[in-house]
């Protein structure tokens, strides 16, 4: 199934308003490489002003004050500060396993002062102005450095208060589990062209939930008689409109106005919550200022990068760095954002800024902007109340990151544009502009992997330094945030494993966003495709192509700086980093192409690593045993005895799942021999209606059921990177297996 796009255009009396406010910010960037390209013409030329002011810069470069200057000393001394640095963050981290006030704003107070020592010795010190060529590499990386650093330093300021809120939602939820704190919910489910099976479940979910006071929407985009049957056979309400102009935020506003109750859940058409998701939120809005409770997005399957890598079990989803660290940092100065699903939202409220924001794609984003400009709070409470479905492969990957990216910088020229809207604070703004950084930094990414080739190609060095400078001013700030990366982001994501998902689609966003400023509103809202099934590896050709050509370059790369190295004495000037540089990119780039391989997905539904005491009865015989795995489809059982005669393929076979007192009906599929216990895999049969609510409630709605998962450590990461290289995937292991896609769960 491919990806579908909305028919969404701006509003039509805005567009005067919009093509100035394109002017304003588009013009800034043209400008950036209009005045780049005047300055390198005019130093070519020989223009005496333009020569001397580069000359005056490249004097002071040369000549930084003497506190920039590493001091004098034998090089085992310079490696004093980092080991000293090192050993102090360990220290606090063994104590403090999981960051805490104390801990927290002390290793973040480290490495702000850190990063502000950094950025001072890189300002003052380090660029290479001697001539126009190396002018324009040297200058062209620390800006896209600094853009990368503003960003870093922004989020470490957040980092200082980090708010969790697991008791505050004990306490608040008491009133509703008493009753004396009801409101009606109205819980929407906007759908465009996911399949029914998807839609099935979410439904199923919404309707277990534990609260009595609730309306359910399926609200299809698309005018499917396959969903008003759906709505119909659930007992769910349904809703169409005559377009679906506006996309998501359009088909959301017009069943808002046909609805009344007091609050309003919004369900992506794949999350299903869990029972308790109500209990949880609703407490919140006993103060009439807060708007919005915001829950984090989990996900019960693998997303692409860890399934065509091998690692389901492994790796965790690339959204845990946001939804565990950024929203919980942001929280505080209530500066969390609307992530567009598994959310509860004040009607009231909703109404006095006009419903959900139709100016961009990312209207989740922008109607949080404008109930934050409004006075009102946006509450995240950091508990797993709901799962969905990840993208599946990796256009999907890409296509939401891409809309993600193109609908947040539409910021710069709409009316919400959180930078200049009223009614927001200092924090809030740069929490925004944060936002913005991010997907600026792909152009930096991109830069990245290109210095190198300069250094071969053009005989650039783009930062001058000695040895001893590195060791004293880059070692300590490089290492001190490598050790404290994965503790700071709750071990959501190592450092490693966060440069290898910014690489696989660095130059379509950087592309995307290059695009975005010149033309906001070309693109429309593209659907994640889900609910896909594909028996054999698929290569991204297109994704991987620039990566191609760039791995071969840097390979070249690599022997031209070897050579280089070898024949080159640098003294104060410079140090060749090329090599380095390039050995790493080379590296990078050999398991992103792995990764750009779309390993097979033969079953549509997801399988869970789930125990439940079974007993099996074929004719007049029982057997006992415990399920491995689980999926609406089907279940995988361990045997307590061998595998008798009597059980055969394709027999019929009576379930009974003790705990849950639930019967069902099956055809043994296979038979087989795992981890010293006879197994046995069984298709359901003959599903009605209420044995797939009880299923998907088992699977999908027990409170508490999603866990965080810790991903590895930096050491760890780095022998996966390597054990990937020499063991890709796709050569050996080439089997298709629907259980490939399993989901661990406690």
């Amino acid at each position: 199934m491919s990806g579908s796009k909305f028919n969404y255009k701006p509003p039509q009396n805005t567009v005067s308003k919009r093509v100035i406010r394109f002017h304003t910010a588009t013009l800034i960037l043209l400008g950036v490489f209009f005045l780049s390209g005047i300055i390198v013409v005019g130093w070519f030329a020989g223009e005496d002003r333009i020569s001397g002011v580069f000359a005056q810069i490249n004097y002071w470069q040369m000549h930084p004050p003497m506190w920039l200057e590493a001091p004098r000393i034998d090089s085992k001394y310079l490696l004093l500060p980092t080991i000293g640095l090192l050993l102090t963050v360990f220290v606090v981290m063994k104590i403090s396993p999981q960051p805490r006030i104390w801990s927290q704003r002390l290793i973040v107070g480290i490495l702000i002062i850190l990063t502000l020592r950094y950025i001072l010795w890189r300002s003052l010190s380090t660029l290479n102005l001697v001539d126009p060529l190396n002018g324009l590499f040297s200058l062209g990386l620390y800006f896209a450095e600094i853009l990368m650093l503003l960003n870093t330093t922004i989020q470490l300021l957040f980092m200082l208060n980090i708010k969790e809120r697991h008791r505050e939602a004990d306490v608040k939820s008491l009133a509703v589990i008493s009753g004396s704190f009801v409101l009606s919910v109205d819980i929407l489910i906007p759908t465009y062209n996911e399949p029914v099976f998807i839609l099935r479940r979410t439904i199923i979910g919404c309707q277990a939930l534990d609260y009595a006071n609730k309306t359910i929407y399926l609200l299809d985009d698309t005018n499917r008689s396959e969903m008003r049957e759906l709505a119909e056979e659930l007992g769910c309400n349904y809703m169409t409109r005559p377009d679906n102009s506006y996309a998501k935020a359009g088909n959301l506003n017009h069943a808002i106005a046909k609805t009344n109750g007091e609050l309003i859940v919004v369900f992506d058409a794949d999350f299903v919550p869990t029972s308790n998701f109500l209990i949880r939120t609703i407490g919140f809005f006993q103060d009439e200022k807060v708007a919005l409770v915001q829950t984090p997005q989990s996900f019960y399957n693998a997303d692409p990068i860890a399934r065509n890598l091998g690692l389901e079990n492994v790796l965790t989803h690339e959204a845990e760095v946001f939804h565990r660290q950024i929203q919980t940092s942001r929280d505080s100065s209530g500066s969390a954002i609307c992530a567009g699903t598994s959310f509860v939202v004040r009607r009231s409220a909703l109404d006095q800024i006009g419903g959900f924001v139709i100016e961009s794609l990312s209207e989740d984003y922008f109607t949080g902007i404008r109930l934050t400009a409004q006075g009102y709070r946006l509450i995240y409470l950091n508990e797993k109340l709901s799962a969905g479905l990840a993208a599946e492969n990796i256009v999907g990957y890409a296509t939401q990151r891409l809309r993600w990216g193109q609908g947040t910088l539409q910021a710069l020229f709409i009316k919400s544009n959180p930078l200049k809207i009223s009614g927001l604070t200092l924090m809030q703004r740069l929490a925004s502009l944060a936002g913005l950084l991010y997907w600026f930094g792909n152009i930096s990414r991109v830069y990245f992997l290109l210095i190198p080739l300069a250094y071969s190609f053009f005989a650039v060095i783009p930062i001058r330094s000695t040895g001893a400078e590195l060791l004293f001013f880059l070692l300590p700030y490089y290492s001190v945030n490598l050790a404290t990366f994965s503790w700071l982001n709750y071990r959501s994501c190592s450092a490693l494993l966060s440069d290898i998902y910014s690489l696989i689609i660095c130059f379509p966003l950087a592309v995307n966003t290059i695009q975005v400023m010149i033309n906001p509103f070309a693109k429309g809202f593209q659907v994640t495709p889900k609910g896909m099934v594909k028996n054999r590896y698929i290569f991204n050709w297109n994704l991987a192509l620039p990566l191609i050509i760039l791995f071969i370059a840097t390979a070249v790369s690599l022997w031209l700086n070897l050579d280089i190295a070898s024949e080159t004495t640098q003294h104060n000037t410079g140090i060749n980093l090329g090599w380095i540089w390039s050995v790493y990119n080379s590296i990078m780039i050999g398991i992103t192409l792995l990764i750009l391989i779309d390993a097979p997905k033969a079953d549509m539904y997801e399988w869970f690593d789930l125990r439940r005491i079974v007993q099996l009865r074929v004719g007049d015989q029982n057997l006992w045993g415990v399920t491995t795995m689980i999926s609406e489809a089907g279940v995988e059982i361990a045997l307590n005895q061998k595998l008798p005669a009597y059980l055969f393929t394709n027999q019929s076979i009576d379930i009974e799942i003790i705990e849950e007192s639930f019967k069902l009906t099956g055809e043994v599929m296979s038979t087989g021999f795992k981890d010293e216990f006879s197994t046995v895999r069984i298709r359901f049969q003959s599903v009605s209606l209420n044995q797939h609510r009880r299923l998907v409630e088992m699977l999908f709605c027990r409170p508490g059921q999603w866990k965080h998962q810790n991903a590895p450590g930096e050491l760890h990461s780095l022998l996966l990177l390597f054990k990937l290289l020499l063991k890709p995937r796709i050569l050996f292991d080439r089997k298709v297996d629907a259980r490939a896609t399993k989901v661990s769960q406690i």
